[in-house]
């Protein structure tokens, strides 16, 4: 039944209703007199429904609107003056009030799901408010799910944890799927009440809570809830200093539950989604925060998701909450009754996400062919949006050239990703033609602040921007809703593509400049000009400056802005960004001194992390040297560990991390020495079982 039927037939009930009412008042006071005893019994269970007072009421009401109500007046008044029992009168009230009560909540769950159906049936994949809106059931690639881990930070880099998890295998862990998130695991005694799921950005965490709430709303799944509420941190940011009880809060956000009169969700099961807690500007301060039990009472909304995740308010009530790793911890532990982490796809659902994004078989042949032959593609693919990135360049080189070598390092796919969308921008939004050149003097600015944001931002940590923060970077706030930026709260679409344009800033200032970013400012202040003249015209100390500077991360975070940074120093790199950058021509003697800047580094007492880290960067500079020097002896039966230098052991690791076979570890074919389980024991944790 739609709200629109529902509508129709609600005016009859409440009139029988309200004459129910008129005529026990005008009765009453003749009480006494006409006081009888109950004849016959006024309910009587059917096949169909109840019948009671000559009506048949079925929970579709579906026979309301036929009923003809000048006879119905007259046997309800004769039916009253027969049973004017107080009792009775006080069951059909009660009945009335249930059935009534029951009718408004589904009136209002339907509205609801319509909503959500609305809001969320389509998507844009990548960037908001761009491009063509996809259908989400049509493009949904079932994501991995997995359940354990602990609500503690990790502030390790991102595409270093999406490394480590690639190497997981998929068959050990038990898998979760998103209609089944709240059902609690053999062996476990309580209900799932508050949930916490972690993943890294871009892994498809919003998306997965968007698919949730969609199959509810299409009576695909968990039909057992009654209501859904999903809320993004971002939105709740916006509200910072306004008061709200918490039926006032969902009244703002779902105006069906006020339209339908709810004012209490005490008896009904919901589920609450608060998505993004990385992107939280509320002081959740779980210690000093007061407690508050009443839903009716007005307070700051931080008060207002303490209380609902700590269990005071509507402790009947399910939450959700999905947050990147380094935030986890805002929750205190005993807060959370489960938590899980999306780890992206695994390789069949890499596959089976291009399938269904090329309907054209050769193309989405050659395309997950070409992935599965670049170790970095293939890693970065774990994640969904990555995955899209990639679909947008190879889908417009395949589509503009034949013939063409596909990208194989991450720094060729995102020049490409960037001329892809600089393209889209100058057609789609400034109305221009296709034939001009994109990189005009106003694309050149934008890219420019952009960068500049991009690389201030990552030195502060800070992923999520406001409007002063484009401001002072020179980017127009009316044009920062379309293309690479979006909404009132700012982010780029992925960590990565923050870190890409912070390289080609550090790139493009040094070249127009002369000047070395990642040299400490007061550092450069205290120089002798003729030291300053020196260092400006060294492109190598750029590079050697950055390998420094990544190397001296204690979590990582420099790592991809360097593999960005040093790919940028390829001429075929610069030829992409023609326009954008200043023909420097060929510098293949610094390329030189810096592979072997990063080979002496290699043999200095690194982490496996910070070791297999440089290895990306070779690849980007396109030196594959010293793996293919240990693949060869590999592939001879030739290789001695007890000759290995300590930048051989890391590209013995980097290739044994590799390899798509990590079920069994014979390590005894390597060595059984103590040096060598210590080199070797990244590829033992990622092995299913090692010997």
């Amino acid at each position: 039944m739609g709200p629109n039927e529902c509508k129709n037939k609600q005016l009859p009930v409440f009139l029988f209703f309200f004459y129910l009412i008129f005529v026990f008042k005008k009765n009453k006071s003749n009480e006494e007199e006409r006081r009888s005893p109950v004849v016959a019994t006024p309910f009587k269970t059917t096949t169909t429904g109840f019948k009671y007072l000559g009506i048949r009421i079925t929970p579709s009401l579906k026979d309301i609107t036929s009923i003809n109500y000048d006879p119905l007046v007259g046997e309800v008044t004769e039916m009253l003056n027969r049973w004017t029992n107080l009792h009775f009168i006080k069951h059909i009230l009660i009945f009335l009030f249930g059935y009534l009560s029951e009718y408004t909540s589904l009136l209002c769950q339907q509205r609801l799901k319509s909503k959500l159906k609305k809001k969320f049936q389509s998507v844009f994949e990548g960037i908001a408010k761009a491009g063509n809106p996809t259908l989400l059931n049509q493009i949904y690639t079932e994501l991995h799910v997995t359940e354990g881990g602990t609500a503690e930070v990790n502030d390790e880099h991102e595409v270093r944890q999406i490394e480590t998890a690639s190497r997981k295998p998929d068959s050990l862990e038990a898998i979760i799927r998103k209609e089944n998130i709240f059902k609690a695991s053999p062996g476990r005694d309580e209900p799932i009440r508050t949930l916490l799921t972690k993943g890294v950005a871009g892994i498809g965490k919003t998306v997965l809570t968007q698919k949730y709430s969609l199959d509810w709303a299409e009576d695909k799944a968990n039909q057992d809830i009654q209501f859904i509420f999903p809320f993004t941190f971002r939105e709740l940011n916006v509200l910072k200093r306004r008061r709200f009880s918490l039926v006032e809060l969902v009244h703002h956000f779902f105006n069906q539950t006020n339209e339908s009169g709810i004012c209490s969700f005490e008896d009904f099961q919901v589920v609450f989604i608060f998505d993004g807690l990385d992107e939280c500007r509320l002081p959740l301060d779980f210690h000093k925060t007061k407690i508050l039990t009443d839903p009716r009472k007005s307070t700051s909304v931080d008060v207002l998701l303490i209380n609902l995740i700590r269990g005071k308010l509507l402790p009947s009530a399910r939450i959700w909450i999905t947050t990147r790793p380094a935030a986890a911890n805002q929750i205190p532990p005993k807060c959370v009754s489960m938590v899980t982490e999306v780890r992206g796809f695994t390789d069949p659902q890499k596959e089976y996400y291009f399938r269904k994004r090329f309907r054209d078989h050769w193309k989405a042949n050659r395309i997950i062919s070409h992935m599965k032959t670049s170790r970095s593609l293939h890693i970065m693919c774990h994640i969904p949006v990555f995955c899209w990135i990639t679909a947008t360049v190879l889908e417009d080189v395949l589509k503009t050239r034949e013939g063409v070598l596909l990208p194989k390092t991450l720094t060729e796919m995102y020049i490409r990703f960037l001329v892809v969308q600089t393209k889209v921008k100058k057609v789609k939004y400034d109305g221009k033609a296709d034939a001009i050149p994109h990189w005009s003097q106003e694309s050149r600015k934008m890219i420019e602040s952009l960068g500049k944001l991009a690389f201030d931002h990552l030195q502060k940590g800070n992923l999520i921007f406001y409007e002063s923060d484009l401001t002072e970077c020179g980017i127009d706030i009316r044009a920062a809703s379309v293309g690479l930026y979006q909404d009132k709260v700012f982010c780029f679409i992925h960590l990565s593509v923050q870190e890409f344009l912070a390289a080609l800033h550090v790139h493009l200032t040094f070249i127009n400049s002369g000047l070395n970013l990642l040299v400490d400012k007061q550092q450069f202040s205290n120089m002798s000009k003729s030291f300053k003249k020196k260092h400006k015209s060294k492109l190598d100390h750029l590079y050697h400056s950055a390998v420094d500077k990544a190397l001296q991360s204690p979590n990582g975070h420099l790592d991809l802005f360097l593999r960005f940074l040093l790919g940028l120093s390829l001429q075929t790199n610069q030829t992409l960004l023609h326009g954008l950058l200043v023909d420097t021509g060929s510098r293949s003697n610094t390329n030189k001194k810096t592979v072997q800047y990063i080979k002496e580094k290699l043999h200095e007492n690194l982490s496996a992390e910070k070791s297999i880290n440089l290895l990306h960067c070779l690849n980007e500079l396109n030196d594959h040297s010293l793996v293919e020097e240990i693949q060869q002896s590999l592939r001879s039966g030739g290789l001695s560990t007890d000759k290995l230098s300590p930048a051989q052991w890391s590209a013995l690791v980097f290739i044994l991390l590799s390899s798509e076979d990590l079920d069994v570890f014979d390590l005894k074919k390597y060595s059984a020495s103590e040096e060598a389980i210590l080199r070797l024991l990244p590829v033992v944790k990622a092995s299913t079982k090692a010997m």
